[in-house]
């Protein structure tokens, strides 16, 4: 078996060139396999769109609450039971109802003018014809912007909040990364402690709340997390491809659909990489024996270029409708910040195009090394501004 010569659980398998290729190979030996992995023992990887929807869409037999991603070596997660990520229903439908008016579609659209302001003025300000890191300083400046806004960090905190969240997310080492992330959350307290005493119309305000403390700076720590690393993964890999695919540039500054366009792009990308659950009781899946208590390995990149759903799979089509690709997820875990997450790639990718003549790219890009998120940690282009006629 294919898998049992190659470590899918390795960032190195989905750095390679031929990675969606050989994940096509693999897929024809099985849609659901059986494998060991280095860090997590035994798990059941799932490789197609089908069963995807089937463990995804059914938290009673699969559940999050003893981990949601690989990479832990299988131990229980300190904030099981506590968070968002981490719960089953019905306690997670209560997390998801007291930040729900915030993230909803009608939420999310009454931000998309503040949005799109925001990315203009970010891209504005740039300089011409000079090398910039497209990850720091375009993909992941918005988000940080808006879930400062959105979680009520006072103004005149925001600006040593986004330097803590842009250490703890962009820093160059695994080290700087978690010692920001500790000076993030000691800070989350601190705002969590504040809006219960002085609650606003804000997230970390409906969370502190509705919950105890730690849960409510766990969830407003989830929430970070998922909001600016989703966005910024996606807006640099998509860039990415788009240089690499001159005719789908072409194609997005000749005024293609941008909401169908952005479903492209975040099926192409698919970053977020594997959704982990735990098997609660014996069940069937595409003829495989799952036991209860069995690791289950959704890979989303593979679910979303399975070709039984997706014509010509490894086509980069920004008119291709419907796109029913699973980059947000699935079913009572679907990505409750999916709405807010699709404005900012709208606003972003129309501003690009509608203003730039070309993106250069300058040097190879760095990929991450991470089993979570696909990415760049570094891509340094230059933008070529349209000549005003």
């Amino acid at each position: 078996m294919l898998l049992d010569q190659h470590d899918i659980t390795s960032p190195e398998f989905w750095a390679r060139q031929d990675a969606h290729a050989l994940v096509d190979e693999i897929r024809r030996e099985g849609t659901v396999q059986r494998h060991e992995t280095p860090d997590d023992g035994p798990v059941w990887s799932v490789l197609a769109h089908r069963e995807a929807l089937a463990v995804l869409g059914d938290p009673v037999a699969f559940s999050s609450q003893r981990g949601s991603l690989l990479g832990s070596g299988r131990r229980p997660p300190a904030g099981a039971g506590k968070m968002m990520a981490l719960t089953d229903p019905p306690r997670h439908r209560a997390y998801r109802e007291s930040v729900a008016p915030f993230f909803s579609t009608s939420g999310a659209a009454a931000l998309e003018q503040h949005v799109v302001h925001l990315t203009r003025r970010v891209l504005r300000e740039l300089p011409e014809g000079e090398d910039i890191d497209f990850v720091h300083e375009i993909g992941a400046v918005v988000p940080l912007l808006v879930m400062c806004e959105l979680m009520g960090v006072p103004a005149e905190d925001r600006d040593d909040v986004v330097a803590m969240c842009d250490e703890a997310f962009l820093g160059d080492t695994a080290l700087r990364r978690q010692k920001a992330h500790q000076k993030l959350l000691p800070y989350l307290f601190s705002l969590v402690t504040r809006k219960r005493r002085e609650p606003g119309r804000d997230v970390a305000s409906a969370l502190a709340g509705d919950l105890d403390v730690e849960e409510a700076v766990l969830n407003c720590d989830n929430i970070i997390v998922g909001g600016v690393q989703t966005v910024r993964h996606t807006a640099a890999m998509a860039m990415l491809a788009l240089t690499q695919h001159p005719d789908a540039w072409q194609t997005l500054r000749a005024g293609a659909d941008m909401g169908v366009a952005v479903e492209e792009l975040l099926r192409w990308t698919s970053v977020g990489l594997q959704v982990l659950r735990s098997a609660t009781r014996d069940v069937e899946l595409a003829g495989c024996h799952i036991r209860a208590g069995d690791a289950v390995v959704v890979w989303t990149p593979a679910a979303n270029r399975d070709p039984a759903v997706f014509q010509r799979p490894h086509h980069l089509d920004l008119r291709r409708s419907p796109n029913r690709h699973v980059a947000f997820g699935w079913g009572a875990h679907y990505c409750i910040g999916a709405p807010l997450a699709r404005i900012e790639l709208r606003a972003l990718f129309t501003a690009l195009a509608t203003t730039l003549e070309s993106v250069e790219v300058v040097r190879s890009p760095v990929h991450n090394r991470s089993i979570i998120n696909f990415g760049l940690d570094r891509f340094t282009v230059r933008l070529r501004r349209k000549v005003r006629g």
